[in-house]
């Protein structure tokens, strides 16, 4: 037997158990982003969040599964996705944040600015629900849906390329993110944490497939992935609540409301005092470690430094 170099070794089940197992997998993810916007449509907030992850899914996935990953047609999908996944996030961090203030408010007697702040944020959010109904009704889904129905209609390709194309987007997502995460060191840079983050994502997602296609030990690596992702999440909605309180104050400094500006200001900062604390945390789980050992559960070669 060969002996196959360790960014092409993963462990596989008989080929004739795989080769129906990426076509059924390619019209479940299109079947659960459509079967999610009706709700979504009306608000739910669940609804809406399944959708934006399914979609996110399914991009990745596409270019993996696809016959012609790079045809005009993938391309176009791949757009149309993207554009729903945005217009569905447009309120994301107003529920995030609602969260937040909910959550921080419990069982405590709010001062009078700060419960002023709190009706600002909820009104700021049911305004946003109004208008992520409309704004779905706005796109024209209907040149998606005949995309992804041709996509399916194609077919996919044999395993082999999948798990080819499985092995590439691995190493190349993988030592991109590595490289990111020294580049970055232990700096608090929200922005270039909430890059991270997104980076993390989708790698969990080609982690995801990759586990579905093979049903190995590498079905470990996405919630580790999700436990990075998830972490990083959390020092980018403190932050993200932070800056809301900082546009607050702005607007109150300029109608002359300065108790309301102070209430807006000492938030913010204690706001942003989380974030760094959680940012904190983060460094202390050695992510860089966390990544290289979750990449070579992949099947992945270890990084050299």
């Amino acid at each position: 037997m060969i002996n196959k170099p360790a960014s092409q070794r993963c462990p596989m089940l008989p080929i004739s158990s795989l080769d129906d197992r990426a076509t059924p997998l390619l019209k479940a993810r299109i079947q659960t982003l459509f079967r999610y916007l009706p709700k979504a449509l009306a608000g739910e907030e669940e609804a809406v969040h399944q959708m934006r992850v399914t979609g996110r899914r399914l991009r990745v996935g596409l270019p993996l599964l696809a016959a012609k990953p790079h045809g005009r047609r993938v391309s176009r999908a791949r757009r149309g996705i993207r554009k729903l996944v945005r217009t569905a996030g447009a309120g994301r961090d107003l529920d995030v944040s609602l969260g937040l203030f909910s959550e921080w408010a419990e069982g405590k007697e709010l001062a009078p600015e700060a419960r002023t702040l709190l009706r600002r944020l909820r009104s700021a959010r049911t305004r946003s629900r109004h208008r992520l109904a409309e704004d779905l009704l706005d796109l024209h889904l209907s040149q998606l849906r005949r995309d992804l129905r041709e996509l399916l209609a194609e077919g996919v390709v044999d395993v082999f390329t999948v798990l080819g194309r499985f092995r590439t987007a691995r190493d190349e997502m993988g030592n991109a993110l590595l490289a990111a995460l020294a580049a970055l060191g232990d700096r608090y840079d929200p922005a270039a944490l909430h890059g991270l983050r997104r980076r993390v994502r989708r790698l969990r997602y080609v982690a995801e497939l990759g586990a579905e296609m093979l049903r190995d030990a590498a079905r470990d690596a996405p919630s580790t992935l999700k436990k990075l992702q998830e972490d990083l999440g959390a020092v980018h909605d403190a932050w993200v609540f932070s800056q809301w309180f900082a546009r607050q104050r702005h607007a109150d400094l300029l109608k002359n409301r300065p108790s309301l500006a102070r209430a807006a200001a000492a938030l913010q900062a204690e706001w942003v005092r989380t974030s760094r604390e959680r940012h904190d945390r983060f460094l202390k789980e050695v992510p860089s470690r966390v990544l290289k050992q979750t990449l070579e559960l992949m099947g992945h070669e270890p990084f050299a430094a």
